[in-house]
């Protein structure tokens, strides 16, 4: 069934292509940065009010099993958003409401796995790490605590995966706004005066996105728009599940490698003793910003892409990568010298260790710098997403970030064994995959031939 495209509010098929890029964006990375900022305050309960050894817990090795584990699927929702974005573009009302519901039903009943699986596994996860004796206590703790909300996790990223796709920015933000607050007050409720330690933390965050998914249900069951969802259209399909794994798991594979990468560095860190296990965890919670704010330029670019190429737009759809890549490039350029230059101040706000504090900035400057590198990879990741081209960019990315930082370990770190050579990996593979990509990106075919149109 089509829809007219003009009853369509959250249309990104016409207007001008920097201001609906930007008014689209600007929702989700205010909503990320607002999140960042809780992540912030819970690294200043845990480190100012329980210490710096439940700082490593909450930041260490179980924030890495966390992301392998669970960020993989939650990435699936953002392929899963491609397609939906697509069919959107091309206004097939039917389709849009079916794969909607498709996903979600798919994401919940992974959650649910997931939580078995977590529960179970969490104990031989953190020995593989190598996790710091000290820490293991309460890593244990967090995990199990968290995998219990997992299903709820992964249910609301798919329904805020959805809303985004169908160019809806604004519910997702306010949701994620409110959920915000409730967890910093829950921190500060469950910590500062119920002593609960990490336990609260992770009690805190399951309450919150239990909030939001709430939220986002009601949203979703209630909208007068094409893509309401009822229950009537919760229910496993074959061929939705079919197209949505198609793009899904390249793009969990995408997000598992920089997870996997990261997760044997954490390995590294481990060995290096709980000051830099600290400093590594805290200086994720700083430069998260930079990150919030690449990440939402990804997920605009990639559904901005897919609704114009669902509706055979190419010419919106280069001016959006152009226009893409020199908003992300002025913004990490802007933040990145905010990080450089207020990183101490705000260090000092989140805990008392002087040097955990030193460490944390030494870390930022190997870093920072070299962020501008990385914007190269998100946009033409973004693009090529968009258009459905999700398997080649992937081999891509596996090849120069995961590949390469594995064997960077097992060379220059184990020979040299120290901070410094242990975070130049990140530079040199952004700068390997950045060149990768733009390769790969010139000569797809879709992008080199203005003829072809995005419908299938």
């Amino acid at each position: 069934m089509k829809n007219e495209k003009s009853n369509q509010k959250n249309d990104l098929t016409t207007g001008i292509v920097w201001k609906e890029l930007l008014f689209y964006f600007l929702p989700i990375v205010t909503g990320t940065v607002i999140q960042q900022l809780y992540n912030a305050v819970d690294g200043f309960v845990v480190g100012r009010y329980v210490g710096t050894g439940a700082l490593a817990a909450v930041g260490g090795s179980s924030a890495m099993i966390i992301m392998l584990l669970v960020n993989f699927f939650v990435s699936m929702t953002n392929g899963a958003a491609v397609i939906i974005g697509q069919l959107y573009g091309a206004g097939q009302e039917k389709e849009v409401r079916e794969t909607i519901g498709n996903a979600i039903a798919v994401m919940t009943a992974i959650g649910c796995l997931l939580t078995v699986f977590g529960l179970l596994a969490s104990p031989a996860l953190l020995a593989l790490l190598r996790t710091p004796e000290e820490t293991i206590a309460d890593s244990l703790l967090y995990l199990r605590i968290y995998f219990l909300g997992v299903p709820v996790i992964m249910a609301l990223n798919m329904e805020s995966s959805a809303l985004r796709a169908v160019g809806d920015s604004m519910h997702p933000f306010i949701y994620m706004i409110a959920a915000c607050l409730l967890n910093i007050g829950l921190d500060l409720l469950f910590v500062i005066v119920f002593h609960w330690g990490v336990a609260g933390v992770a009690i805190a965050t399951v309450l919150a996105q239990v909030l939001n998914f709430t939220l986002l249900t009601i949203q979703m069951v209630t909208t007068k728009e094409i893509f309401r969802v009822g229950l009537r259209d919760l229910k496993l399909k074959g061929a939705y599940t079919g197209k949505m794994m198609k793009i899904g798991v390249p793009v969990g594979l995408q997000s598992s490698m920089y997870n996997v990468s990261n997760t044997i560095i954490q390995v590294a860190v481990n060995s290096l003793g709980t000051v830099v296990v600290a400093s590594w965890a805290m200086s994720g919670k700083v430069d998260g910003f930079f990150w919030a704010f690449s990440n939402s330029m990804g997920v605009a670019i990639t559904n901005f892409i897919a609704q114009n190429y669902g509706a055979g737009k190419t010419d919106r759809v280069r001016t959006c990568t152009r226009q893409g890549f020199f908003m992300n490039l002025g913004g990490t350029i802007l933040i990145g010298g905010l990080l450089l230059l207020l990183g101490i101040p705000l260090l000092s706000l989140l805990t008392t260790d002087e040097a955990v504090v030193s460490t944390t900035y030494q870390i930022m400057c190997y870093f920072v710098p070299f962020y501008a590198v990385w914007a190269a990879v998100e946009v033409l990741s973004a693009v090529l997403r968009g258009i459905g081209d999700a398997v080649k960019p992937v081999v891509i990315i596996g090849v120069g970030v995961c590949l390469f930082r594995v064997i960077w370990l097992i060379t220059a770190f184990l020979r040299f064994r120290t901070l410094f050579v242990l975070c130049l990996s990140y530079p040199l593979s952004w700068s390997i995959t950045a060149v990768a990509l733009f390769i790969y990106y010139r000569h797809n075919p879709y992008i080199r031939n203005r003829s072809l149109t995005g419908k299938r």
